[in-house]
């Protein structure tokens, strides 16, 4: 992936699970990255030290809640600050407290839509203007879900939010794809990471789900989402805008 060699990329929810993923094929690929982060500094520094250690990348961590306007806006120009610019944006930062419908509180509703929806907004919308303020052809990729099509019990919040995220990312296409900037989805299925880590390691629920669900038979990693983001983050992807590349094992195939 050579095409990305000297790129300048921020992953917003990037010192665990797919984020984490995401930082590490983007460095591979020659990128230098802002790992965004809330309240994980010792993680994200022993990561950012790890993989310059590995690639020789420039790798920075910034601590910002993304659902906070005032921050996740200052984190974007932060990150293009020490980077000297900003080519890729991977607005993966979310989150998902598995609750029955009648059991989410107003706070719990309220926490879903700033982190998965909103938080998305600032980081995407503030990427966008700079990479118009400098001529950039700029990659936004954010990870909504297939709970963006298809809702889940004690998931409604998370797949509402999701759907949400999906059509924001759509109507962003529309507006920013005649200035050379893309915007695209990965789609994960049940990926093993650490919000779903308790349901993940659960056999009784995980078999029979796999049996019923899951062409691939086994639930995805991380990893699996990495070449969806190298393909939708190079140049060679100039001409796919608004899509959505479902990483689900089959899952999706069902409806």
């Amino acid at each position: 992936m050579t095409q990305l060699a000297g790129s300048k990329a921020l992953v917003t929810g990037g010192s665990r699970g797919i984020g984490l993923a995401s930082v590490e094929a983007l460095a591979r690929a020659g990128c230098d990255v802002v790992m965004n982060h809330f309240k994980d500094a010792p993680k994200a520094e022993r990561e950012c030290h790890r993989l310059h250690k590995e690639t020789g990348r420039a790798l920075y961590h910034i601590d910002a809640d993304v659902g906070d306007r005032t921050s996740a806006r200052a984190m974007v120009k932060k990150a293009a600050t020490l980077l000297g610019g900003l080519e890729i944006l991977h607005s993966n930062a979310g989150i998902c407290a598995f609750t029955p419908f009648m059991e989410i509180d107003d706070a719990m509703w309220q926490r879903h839509i700033d982190t998965n929806l909103s938080g998305a907004f600032y980081v995407g919308q503030a990427a966008a203007r700079l990479m118009l303020d400098t001529g950039a052809q700029g990659r936004i990729i954010f990870t909504t879900s297939v709970g963006a099509f298809r809702s889940n019990p004690t998931q409604t919040h998370y797949c509402a939010t999701k759907g949400g995220l999906h059509l924001l990312a759509l109507g962003m296409a529309l507006e920013l794809g005649r200035h050379g900037i893309t915007v695209n989805c990965i789609a994960p299925g049940w990926i093993h990471t650490d919000i779903n880590d308790a349901q993940s390691r659960n056999q009784d629920a995980v078999e029979p789900w796999l049996q019923a669900n899951c062409a691939a038979g086994r639930l995805g990693r991380p990893s699996d989402l990495q070449a969806a983001v190298l393909f939708l983050a190079g140049k060679e992807a100039a001409y796919v805008n608004g899509a959505t590349i479902t990483v689900d094992g089959g899952w999706n195939a069902q409806l």
